[in-house]
């Protein structure tokens, strides 16, 4: 692809560079709707689960302006969403919501194989959700996903695991409730690290240079005190995929 910049095998994972967020954004989209056609080819439904975040939502325009999305057999993918803040069904600061506007919604998704995590309106608890989502991977996933896109804030977390909050270093569990996150809203439901090292393929999306010093702990190793994208690593595959930006400090 014209000015992607492949930095190569850095610390067992992959780094690409892309020139700006809306080429990186385009990128993403390609390289995603590729990633579900081969899993097609080889099984009858595939396990993707999205990312929150201005990139995470911008990905699902650029996927909905492609012609090769109509490949695509979009009743046979499951999607879920790495972590959900802990609000209402149809709360536009919800990831499931802000995916859905930004073209998702668009696709023709089987609705009974997009799984939302149940907020307040529908679950007494944060980890009464918790437990639901997890069951729901084990029911449908069987534990396992194809591609996993993780967002990384400023800080180094993905998901809702942050650097050095006990939710972080949850074990023997495929999701967990967060209280008094660093960022708000204070409530949410996350995938763990266990539950994400269970992915074929992992993916970092990343774009701006507020975090560049995050892409360079997590692309070196940083410990879980620093980076918690640097605790996880796909299967088969781990990509960076970046913006010059974010790449300022590799």
């Amino acid at each position: 692809m014209t000015g992607v910049n492949d930095i190569g095998q850095v610390s067992g994972v992959e780094v690409l560079v892309h020139p700006g967020k809306q080429e990186l954004s385009d990128a993403i989209a390609a390289r995603l709707v590729t990633a579900i056609l081969d899993a097609q080819a080889r099984r009858d439904v595939v396990q993707v689960s999205l990312t929150g975040g201005s990139l995470g939502s911008d990905l699902w325009a650029s996927v909905a302006s492609l012609a090769a999305r109509s490949a695509v057999d979009w009743s046979r993918v499951e999607v879920w969403w790495g972590d959900e803040r802990w609000l209402p069904a149809g709360h536009a600061d919800r990831n499931d919501v802000q995916n859905d506007e930004a073209g998702l919604a668009s696709l023709g998704l089987d609705p009974a194989r997009v799984h939302r995590v149940l907020g307040p309106d529908a679950s007494e608890s944060a980890e009464a959700s918790a437990t639901a989502y997890a069951e729901e991977v084990r029911a449908c996933a069987a534990g396992a996903f194809d591609v996993m896109i993780l967002g990384v804030g400023p800080d180094g977390h993905i998901a809702s695991l942050f650097p050095g909050h006990p939710a972080q270093q949850t074990t023997d569990a495929i999701a967990v409730a967060v209280h008094d996150s660093p960022k708000p809203p204070p409530d949410r439901v996350s995938l763990t690290f266990e539950a994400i090292r269970r992915s074929r393929e992992v993916w970092f999306i990343v774009a701006g240079a507020d975090k560049a010093e995050a892409v360079a702990n997590g692309v070196r190793g940083a410990g879980p005190a620093l980076s918690s994208a640097a605790q996880v690593q796909g299967e088969e595959r781990t990509l960076w995929l970046v913006d010059r930006d974010a790449a300022g400090r590799l």
